[in-house]
């Protein structure tokens, strides 16, 4: 059994942060978002993993997530030189599959289940696809199954315009050597992608056993600003313990589930958790609220922050206002003009500069 993780794509949702940057490294609770997924495969016991990478930002993914050292596992790159859909993907990925079942994995995706459930399904019933499913109120957005009651898939449709149902596909598939037959008889849809909802849709049509099974938990596609959100608050609150490692001094008060990591240092300053604080970070005359995250050598003085993500190196100083529900890019600094601005809301991209300009006198 193999893993194939996608980790292509240009991430345009998550722009400006992904201009610069691959928005499965964007971390979630201090973490790239890939290395959910990595993790999630190793722990199933899927030991051989492909990772699929783009020409612009696959040797940032190769760089930081290694060779697999780090997650027990081995990752094998495959650059896909152009993002023309996730049945591409596979047909790109070939040489590494080979003729081994496979688990399918979109990078960008976070799934709360085990997936070792799934797999044991999958093999136990021998089943040329097990798709997965959720109920969305949105169907339209993705692609959509139409089931039995026993599970057995009995079509999909990409996106339609009436869906037939709410059950979506999530971001994980398991395949048997098949799907690459069903591949070589599709054509590009009409955005010019080879879809995998249509390879699937062929095994069904001629006969091979498809089955789903749906999520219990949690399902979250980070493509878009709140979604990384809305992900961060669920990771900080499922997997974030009290750990302070930094220095805190005696003015300084820390409530809740708190992680600080090394040579931090907080002072007078107020965090209430859940929050996830980096290594080499300054905190000072600072209020840092619940579900925030704020990644390695970041300074924060004379701020509030609460709801946000702060990725690495970024710098916030002496702003009046809390700043709350933003994302901000490595190394982008935020800092004060001479008047008070009305609100704050910010999405910053990478190696950014903010400065905040109140209204004409």
């Amino acid at each position: 059994m193999k893993a194939l993780i996608l980790s292509g794509g240009k991430g345009t949702r998550l722009r400006p942060l992904t201009y610069t940057g691959a928005k499965q490294l964007v971390p979630v609770a201090n973490k790239p978002i890939l290395w959910y997924g990595i993790e999630a495969i190793a722990k199933a016991g899927i030991k051989d993993i492909g990772i699929i990478i783009s020409p612009e930002t696959g040797e940032e993914i190769k760089s930081v997530t290694g060779s697999g050292e780090k997650f027990n596992a081995q990752i094998t790159y495959i650059l896909q030189s152009e993002p023309l859909g996730l049945a591409h993907a596979v047909k790109t990925a070939a040489d590494f599959l080979q003729d081994s079942p496979f688990v399918m994995y979109l990078g960008d995706n976070l799934i709360e289940d085990d997936l070792a459930h799934f797999l044991s399904h999958f093999q136990s019933k021998s089943l040329d696809s097990l798709i997965l499913l959720q109920q969305v109120p949105n169907p339209a957005a993705f692609g959509v199954a139409t089931v039995d009651n026993r599970g057995k898939v009995l079509a999909l449709v990409e996106k339609p315009e009436h869906p037939p149902s709410n059950l979506a596909l999530v971001g994980l598939y398991f395949f048997a050597p098949t799907i690459h037959q069903a591949i070589a008889n599709i054509e590009p849809s009409g955005r010019g992608e080879l879809e995998i909802t249509d390879a699937i849709q062929y095994l069904i049509s001629h006969g091979y056993g498809v089955e789903s099974l749906q999520l219990e938990g949690w399902w979250l596609d980070t493509g878009k600003k709140d979604d990384l959100l809305a992900a961060n608050q669920i990771i900080l609150d499922s997997l974030v313990k009290k750990s302070i490692q930094g220095t805190v001094d005696h003015q300084s008060k820390i409530s809740g589930r708190v992680t600080i990591g090394p040579h931090s240092q907080i002072i007078n300053s107020v965090i209430r958790g859940p929050v996830a604080i980096g290594s080499h970070c300054h905190l000072e005359n600072c209020f840092i609220g619940p579900y925030s995250s704020i990644a390695d050598s970041v300074i924060i003085r004379d701020a509030d922050l609460e709801h946000s993500v702060v990725l690495q190196g970024a710098s916030i100083v002496a702003i009046q206002q809390r700043i709350v529900d933003s994302v901000v890019g490595k190394n982008a600094r935020i800092s004060p003009a001479p008047r008070r601005p009305q609100a704050l809301r910010f999405l910053i991209g990478n190696d950014s500069q903010v400065e905040l300009i109140g209204p004409p006198s």
